[in-house]
């Protein structure tokens, strides 16, 4: 089967999930501090690379970096600076880490309605190290952007992380940063349930949209490709 081309939208926020070849330690084996330290760094460097490339630059919403993965929250620039911020971080851990192909294959990327499931999405990222077993709250894991936007990084980690772009949607959560900190810290608390979660890995692995049916007929006018499956079964016969 070929593959589906990528999916894009002008202005539309994307999670973007990137598998390494090999995990950077084993699944029941101590975090690999260093080897994520190198790639957090890589990460916050690409993206100020991108920003200062000006119009194709990503504006980073969230991020995590796993033992066996790369997950972000963005908005492109355009149309190609995604792929161009996962090549270079490739390139990075091939020659500076990994020493062989460093992705399991291509990225999957899925596009989400602002308002709608912005939010959620980011939750579901920052609490990954959670749902994968590797800590039990999600600001334990310090190889993401849980700190940040619980407010409890301190001044030693903004000089090491990646530079975030708030998107419109964290920023209604309060009027001031301290309260969308303490909002953000009762929501990665309580987490995501199924109704949500779900929908959220279903469109990244099967890279669709996810939204409103408003929202997908739109973005469908604007779009690189289908942004949703098509229906099962036979077209009806016309009359």
């Amino acid at each position: 089967m070929a593959r589906l081309p990528r999916l894009y939208a002008p202005r539309i926020p994307q999670l973007v999930e990137a598998r390494f070849a090999r995990p950077l330690a084993p699944a029941d084996g101590p975090a690999p501090a260093a080897a994520l330290d190198r790639i957090r760094g890589w990460l916050a460097e690409e993206i100020r690379r991108a920003a200062a490339g000006e119009p194709g630059a990503v504006a980073l919403h969230c991020w995590a970096v796993l033992p066996d993965r790369i997950t972000l929250l963005a908005t492109p620039g355009d149309e190609a600076a995604l792929s161009r911020l996962m090549q270079a971080l490739g390139r990075r851990m091939g020659s500076g880490l990994m020493r062989t192909r460093v992705y399991a294959g291509r990225y999957r990327n899925a596009l989400l309605e602002p308002g709608r499931w912005v939010l959620p999405a980011m939750i579901w990222l920052e609490s990954l190290p959670v749902a994968t077993g590797l800590v039990g709250a999600a600001t334990q894991w310090p190889w993401s952007s849980a700190l940040e936007h619980a407010g409890l990084g301190g001044a030693g980690y903004a000089g090491l992380r990646p530079g975030l772009t708030d998107h419109p949607d964290y920023w209604r959560e309060g009027d001031t940063p301290f309260a969308r900190q303490a909002v953000w810290r009762n929501r990665l608390a309580a987490g995501l349930g199924e109704s949500q979660s779900r929908p959220i890995e279903a469109a990244l692995s099967g890279q669709w949209a996810l939204g409103e049916r408003i929202f997908l007929t739109h973005l469908g006018r604007l779009a690189s490709r289908r942004v949703s499956p098509a229906p099962r079964g036979r077209p009806r016969k016309a009359g």
